[in-house]
């Protein structure tokens, strides 16, 4: 039996080979739209809209190898992931089943461009397992989930799941942004395809946007197709700073980890605040299962204030070492409210019957010192 080799060493290799003598250690950035053609060549062409540089195919290789699939390609956007994996595989007059839990963004997608073309959307609570069955029509093509979700950090079996979309004979595609490979794979768990914002804990930097789809040849082709056709190519530097930011990912998510649950910890106790959203915590819904199925608990966290809109605005006026600003899983601690960001889209009623009040704090738990972020949070709180 073939060795497995460890995250960290895909994340900075990917195949393992013996380098020529005087060849660069570190990737060269290559930096160019076009390539030279053999003249009579029936061969690819090589064009950088085309998703074929060398910096765009050598993460794409590590990152299909980090998840586990076939292959993979990365995309201009955490969005244009999203919408196209699912243009891959829908077509006008195909219906859509996705998980009620999932980011604003998506959720827009999905409710204002879907129905241009022709394609329906049913939402599904997933934490009422019949639903799923229920949910399918003659014309599904896909279901849709998140894991962990965006912004309570709920974890879903997708087994369950999974065995449903293969008796329907649907494809399950799965965002896992919250997770990253290193925490929790889902193709591994009976999913056709991830998407992952790689903005996120795959470049670990807040320096680029981008977004990432692994599955089967067969499906990429498809993406790569639409991509072509759409135009949503990521430029060869952000390929290269991602790969740059691969190559500690297995060591960021250890500290991301072991922050986000020592902040949990001590935030669950805080009498200014009055629900801790953590898998990591014995409290969230989903321990267990996070336990179960997750390689560690994350560094994402919701926080809810007792005293609501006022009291988050209060407290974040008085943050010094984490930042107040949207996205999250760099390297420095980000925090954000939902109801202005990520979900304002949905308004006070979505979102509260999604179970996010005013004064619901996001929390992206960095790798700085977590004694010096709870203590930043507790001066924040206290004054």
């Amino acid at each position: 039996m073939t060795r497995r080799q460890g995250p960290s060493t895909t994340a900075i290799h990917g195949l393992p080979h013996r380098r020529p003598d005087w060849s660069p250690v570190a990737p060269p950035l290559v930096q160019s739209s076009t390539f030279t053609n053999p003249i009579g060549s029936h061969d690819e062409v090589l064009y950088t809209r085309y998703g074929n540089n060398p910096n765009q195919v050598d993460i794409a290789r590590k990152y299909a190898m980090l998840e586990g699939a076939e292959t993979a390609l990365f995309l201009s956007s955490g969005m244009a992931a999203t919408a196209l994996a699912h243009l891959a595989m829908l077509r006008p007059g195909d219906h859509l089943v996705s998980s009620s839990w999932i980011y604003g963004g998506t959720k827009t997608l999905f409710d204002e461009e879907f129905g241009r073309f022709g394609i329906t959307v049913t939402y599904v609570a997933p934490d009422e397992p019949r639903s799923w069955r229920q949910a399918l029509r003659p014309n599904t093509r896909a279901i849709f989930v998140e894991t962990p979700t965006n912004p309570l950090m709920r974890v879903l079996d997708l087994v369950p799941i999974a065995k449903i979309a293969r008796q329907a004979g649907v494809g399950l595609l799965v965002d896992a942004t919250f997770a990253s490979p290193i925490n929790f794979r889902p193709l591994e768990h009976g999913a056709d395809v991830v998407i992952s914002s790689a903005t996120k804990y795959l470049n670990g930097h807040s320096d680029v946007i981008a977004g990432a789809v692994a599955g089967s040849n067969s499906f990429i082709e498809e993406v790569t197709r639409l991509m072509k056709l759409w135009g949503p190519s990521l430029d060869p530097h952000s390929a290269w700073l991602i790969d740059r930011g691969m190559r500690t990912l297995a060591v960021r998510m250890e500290r991301h980890n072991s922050n986000g649950l020592a902040v949990a910890t001590w935030a669950s106790v805080h009498p200014a605040v009055a629900r801790v959203h953590y898998p990591g915590l014995a409290s969230h819904p989903d321990h267990a299962l996070a336990t179960r199925l997750l390689g560690g608990y994350g560094g994402m966290l919701g926080l809810e204030l007792a005293g609501g809109g006022p009291a988050a605005e209060r407290m974040l006026g008085r943050l010094q070492v984490i930042t107040h600003a949207p996205s999250l899983a760099g390297v420095e601690s980000l925090i954000s409210e939902p109801r202005l960001t990520s979900h304002r889209a949905l308004g006070p009623e979505g979102r509260s019957a999604m179970g996010i009040p005013d004064g619901f704090l996001r929390l992206s738990c960095g790798i700085e010192d977590a004694d010096d972020l709870i203590a930043d949070l507790e001066q924040a709180l206290d004054g």
